[in-house]
């Protein structure tokens, strides 16, 4: 039987194209220490740390977590890393939850960070792996085909993805660790921008960013200590599928689909969208925005654009998304996953400050990595699950 868990603590570094102030050390040790205090609790605490990254290739440091393991807190204590691509930071916060819920350990830290300033993604994304297709453009020339295949079967107007642009940079805007805070975007100012990859235009593309996140996990009898309240974890799910088989959807994957329903189910949430008051999604081109609304469920096919559209995405619509400025506003790779998983949290804690959604009582945190291939997601509550 499953045991109870939820978020203690939450925390993050302040993200920029370059953290050259801190050593990769120093950069885990500044969201975990917020975490730490977040979460009141001190190294003899923690039973546990799991870390997440990305391919070693974005920094060129072949499995940091060897040296990372004293800056970590790890010396002496069980030590894990993850890797599922752009999805890492959610599945290591699975990972780590998984740890609590089994009733193997009482609190875990878990930790995932991305200095991509030290080596380079897009060349990391482009070298020729052995037995399987290259990317060959990086992740914008990639999915830009998915954008214009959901653009096609979806019948969306070309400015649905400027209003999420401009919609998640505003909310940027308002968080003070957001790499990009752009207060005075606009829908026009965001079609005006550079085309990258047909239709993915400049402003409507994730940056590359250098941070952290990191999260403290308990038990029942943590998550009863912690003021104000935690984050209950009502449900997890994690699905995978290969990059390439005859007849895959890469506009609406079935692993995803089948995490979300998995997901739903074991929550109790028959109608997410009248159900969840906040939603944290992997948004790192702003077309994907309408494309897991759909994956997720949340509207039947060929509908999520509509529902942006409206501005029922935006801060005080229907569903708010990525309050927090999302993938758009802040990308450390490794983290980016666990960014939204910690986001979702600190809305049903009430900790989201001037991006605080009001009355948020349940949230779902999501990621995606590879080609559209690995998926996780969590839903977490103010109450216990029931």
């Amino acid at each position: 039987m499953k045991h109870l868990a939820a978020v203690l603590g939450t925390g993050q570094t302040h993200h920029k194209a370059k953290r050259t102030d801190v050593s990769m050390p120093g950069l885990l040790r500044e969201a975990i220490d917020r975490a730490m205090l977040d979460a009141g609790t001190g190294w003899d605490d923690i039973d546990a740390v799991v870390l997440g990254k990305a391919p070693d290739l974005f920094e060129g440091v072949m499995m940091p977590e060897l040296f990372l393991a004293d800056s970590l807190g790890a010396t002496g204590k069980p030590l894990l890393r993850v890797h599922t691509a752009g999805s890492v930071g959610g599945s290591t916060a699975l990972v780590a939850a998984s740890l609590v819920q089994a009733g193997v350990h009482e609190r875990v830290l878990t930790v995932a960070f991305e200095k991509q300033s030290e080596s380079n993604a897009m060349w990391g994304l482009s070298i020729l792996p052995p037995f399987q297709m290259p990317v060959g453009a990086g992740a914008g020339g990639y999915f830009a085909p998915h954008v214009r295949s959901y653009i096609r079967r979806s019948g969306a107007p070309d400015h649905v993805g400027a209003i999420v642009a401009a919609k998640d940079r505003r909310n940027g805007a308002l968080n003070p660790y957001a790499h990009l805070r752009q207060a005075d975007i606009t829908v026009e100012s965001v079609q005006a921008s550079q085309m990258l990859w047909d239709p993915i235009r400049y402003d409507e593309t994730c940056p590359s960013s250098d941070g952290a996140c990191a999260m403290v996990i308990g038990d029942e009898a943590s998550g009863d200590a912690v003021p104000g309240g935690a984050a209950w974890i009502h449900a997890t799910a994690m699905r995978t599928e290969p990059t390439t088989f005859a007849g895959r959807d890469q506009v609406n994957p079935q692993a995803g689909r089948d995490a979300a329903a998995a997901l739903w189910r074991d929550a109790g949430i028959t109608d997410p969208l009248s159900e969840v008051d906040a939603a944290e999604i992997y948004v790192p081109f702003s077309w994907f925005e309408p494309m897991w609304l759909e994956n997720l469920g949340f509207t039947d096919e060929g509908q999520g654009w509509k529902l942006t559209e409206a501005g029922e995405t935006a801060l005080g619509g229907r569903l708010p998304i990525n309050p927090s400025g999302g993938v758009l506003s802040s990308n450390p790779i490794g983290a980016s996953g666990m960014l939204r998983f910690s986001e979702a949290a600190k809305q049903v804690m009430g900790r989201a400050g001037d991006y605080q959604v009001d009355g948020a009582r349940i949230a779902l945190g999501h990621a995606y990595g590879g080609g559209s291939q690995f998926f996780s997601m969590w839903v977490v509550g103010s109450a216990k699950p029931s």
